[in-house]
């Protein structure tokens, strides 16, 4: 019997952890419905990019008060769970505090812990003030409504329970006390407990150690549901970055190839191909659903931290348009998990649902409303490109189906024509110089 909850502990983490792995092998094959993109050039700008906006997060201190704040919660979160080392040590093999040999350094190691989580404690609650106190306006766009609205709250309270509990763990455990009466945190927190018996502060102490290591558990395979799935995602997602000057849109092959057959005056472009080639059938021009896009843009999709500093910027947007940078990240998303279920559901194959990313989650009212002026790509702290989903999502329009708006479309005729985007003919051009 005295074996019993070493028993129950070895099969949560077994269950804890097998959850986890699976989760992350279905977020891969998920991202990897996505075509291939070659991102492998210029690694050590792609590893300051990582080390500078995901480890650094350079880019979420342009806003100070949220910037420090989510500093100070993604530190103190990341060092403060280093004591689950412990706690599975202690699980596993019947021990208490294993680590406690380590004598002064352990105690400054907690001491540290317990100012961390304090202050992960004081961040959280003053997110919670801002989200729901202050309603600052980027949290209560349309698309923050019902889960994504909930999703943020479930974090908050999650990390408030977590750090919590550790307090209290700390609190709680008599022996930790009276070894280490000058901690910074919990020597204040145990006197709300004066006066308990030492079997009833044993009680709260167990009690809590095992809802901290249970949560903790349940936060880890929660992530792949919710939008701090970026903890992860984060470092590959800018690491494989678009490097290129914002503004420079990759061209199409196929195009390339056209253009380059009408700039060549020796090429037959009514030729046939030579014996034993056969001609080359032009891919699908841009995207209509997510396995159009390629994998980077998924992950894009999955590492959105839904904090609307994308769309707070965007000048469509600000204007009442439809376009909402996030919303179409969130979109994305919602429609790479609904592909992704599909496979599970059909034994590892796509079968066809009736339903796709255009139209179906992103319409083109919100894709023209977008000016490409790539201020949702640079305010995006986690390096995300909304705009190359949005010019992907255009050019199957235009392309496949000659969908552009009314203005574009004479704009593109009148080029075609005259050689310029005014309606009138090249041989009068000029004519201004004379009035």
């Amino acid at each position: 019997m005295q074996y019993i909850d070493n028993i129950l502990f070895a099969v949560l983490l077994i269950f804890g952890i097998g959850f986890f792995v699976r989760n992350i092998k279905k977020l891969k094959r998920n991202i990897f419905l996505g075509k291939d993109i070659d991102r492998s050039d210029k690694k050590s700008e792609r590893w300051g990019n990582m080390t500078r906006i995901a480890l650094g997060q350079s880019k979420m201190v342009r806003r100070p008060v949220a910037g420090i704040l989510h500093i100070v919660v993604y530190l103190g979160f990341v060092i403060i769970n280093i004591e689950v080392v412990e706690i599975i040590i202690d699980g596993l093999f019947g021990t208490h505090r294993a680590l406690s040999f380590m004598g002064g350094l352990y105690s400054f190691l907690i001491g540290s812990f317990e100012v961390l989580a304090f202050l992960v404690l004081f961040s959280v609650i003053v997110f919670w003030i801002r989200r729901m106190v202050l309603r600052i306006p980027r949290f209560w766009n349309k698309e923050m409504k019902g889960f994504p609205k909930n999703d943020a709250l479930y974090i908050l309270y999650f990390e408030m329970v977590l750090m919590s509990l550790f307090l209290i763990m700390n609190a709680t455990d008599v022996h930790f006390q009276e070894a280490n009466s000058g901690n910074p945190i919990s020597q204040f927190v145990a006197s709300l407990f004066h006066g308990m018996s030492h079997d009833t502060l044993h009680l709260i102490e167990t009690t809590a150690w095992w809802v901290h290591i249970i949560g903790i558990f349940i936060f880890l395979n929660y992530l792949y549901y919710s939008k701090h799935l970026h903890i992860l995602l984060a470092f590959p997602n800018t690491f494989y970055a678009n490097l290129n000057p914002k503004g420079q849109f990759p061209n199409d092959k196929n195009v390339t190839k056209e253009v380059q057959m009408m700039m060549d005056p020796n090429i037959d472009p009514f030729a046939s191909a030579p014996e034993g080639v056969e001609d080359e059938v032009p891919e699908k021009f841009g995207a209509s659903d997510v396995t159009d896009l390629n994998w980077v843009q998924l992950m894009n999709a999955y590492t959105c931290t839904e904090c609307g500093r994308c769309t707070s910027v965007c000048p469509a947007n600000i204007t009442g348009k439809e376009l909402s940078p996030r919303a179409i990240m969130m979109k994305t998303r919602d429609r790479v998990e609904e592909v992704g279920k599909n496979i599970d559901q059909n034994k590892g194959e796509i079968k066809d649902d009736g339903k796709q990313l255009l139209n179906d989650y992103i319409t083109p009212e919100e894709l023209w409303a977008c000016t490409s002026c790539n201020a949702c790509v640079e305010e995006c702290p986690v390096s995300i490109d909304p705009l190359s989903i949005i010019m992907d999502m255009r050019r199957y329009l235009v392309m496949e189906q000659s969908a552009a708006p009314q203005e574009l479309n004479m704009m593109m005729t009148n080029i075609e024509n005259n050689g310029a985007p005014w309606q009138y003919s090249q041989m009068d051009r000029l004519n201004w110089k004379d009035e």
